[in-house]
């Protein structure tokens, strides 16, 4: 008897690959903010917004982990699914190294699909990787990276493939070169990463057959644009992958300061979300009329000091 071949896929599902793709197919650029839990996830879908990201440094970071490749494949599917289950959006996986090689890359592919997700990026640094916006990364050599993005794509159902490359730190030239291969070996996507001149942009875009993606990340060696100025430059979608989890620790940390000098949180309700706000995020409502025999809930009104 012969051996199955494990992760193949079929060609006749509509999920949410296809998603992504026709919101690709529209004019204009695709502008995609991370979410890096399932709150986020709500939030931003109840901002307007049609696709997620979830970025493998956002995730770690929840974790209290650092990006450099020491989550895990399980860890990194459980937190795709939650944000899809949520959020019913097109979610683009940051996948880092696959995890692997070209079997572990079909693994993860499979697992990504499973849970619902739209991409899965896939990047061509050694591991331990490190963020794309730091020194000395080391790459593999480009025909490496194109096995993974092959064997992604056969694995895939109708996921699609983003394929990112972190060579034009060094030269644009190389960058142009593996985005090329890239797309050759199977890459719906090609994310050239840390560019950082209106020119890079333009020319990259120009010499790569395929959607680009810009990546907003804040403190990073890219300059601050907006999503109008990045679709000027030929790009087809941009991220803010840590945007919310930057935002979040941000606030947090100011609250855990405040509650340790002040003794209490009161000061700072005005900019909380209330509790009302939160239940309309995630339906809590609905969830209730789900069931009648759960009676609807009453939001408390926020006592007075007279009271």
């Amino acid at each position: 008897m012969s051996n199955p071949i494990w992760f193949e896929g079929s060609e006749d599902s509509d999920g949410a690959g296809r998603r992504l793709a026709a919101l690709l197919a529209r004019p204009g650029i695709l502008g995609v903010p991370g979410a890096h839990d399932a709150l986020s996830a709500l939030l931003a879908r109840q901002a307007g917004f049609e696709a997620l990201y979830l970025s493998g440094a956002a995730l770690s970071a929840s974790m209290g982990l650092p990006d450099l490749g020491v989550m895990t494949m399980e860890e990194l599917c459980a937190a795709a699914r939650r944000i899809v289950r949520a959020s019913d959006l097109p979610l683009i996986v940051d996948g880092d190294t696959g995890y692997g090689e070209a079997l572990n890359v079909m693994r993860l592919v499979r697992e990504l699909e499973d849970a619902g997700a739209a991409a899965v990026q896939l990047e061509d640094q050694v591991l331990p990787k490190k963020c794309g916006h730091l020194n000395d990364k080391v790459l593999v050599p480009a025909e490496e990276m194109a096995r993974k993005v092959a064997a992604a794509a056969r694995a895939r159902d109708d996921l699609l493939v983003v394929a990112r490359t972190d060579a034009a730190a060094d030269s644009l030239d190389e960058a142009i070169a593996r985005a090329r291969l890239y797309v050759e070996a199977g890459a719906d996507i090609i994310f050239p990463e840390a560019l950082t001149t209106d020119d890079d942009f333009r020319r990259f875009a120009a010499a790569v057959e395929a959607p680009i993606l810009a990546n907003m990340t804040e403190f990073g060696r890219t300059p601050y644009r907006t999503a109008e100025q990045f679709a000027a430059l030929g790009c087809a979608i941009v991220i803010w992958p840590v945007s919310s989890l930057r935002m979040a620790a941000g606030a947090v940390a100011e609250l855990y300061a405040h509650i340790a000098a002040d003794g209490g949180a009161e000061g700072l309700l005005p900019r909380m979300q209330s509790r009302a706000d939160l239940y309309d995020a995630i339906g809590y409502h609905a969830f209730e009329a789900l069931d009648d025999s759960v009676a609807r809930s009453v939001v408390p009104e926020t006592p007075t000091e007279e009271e």
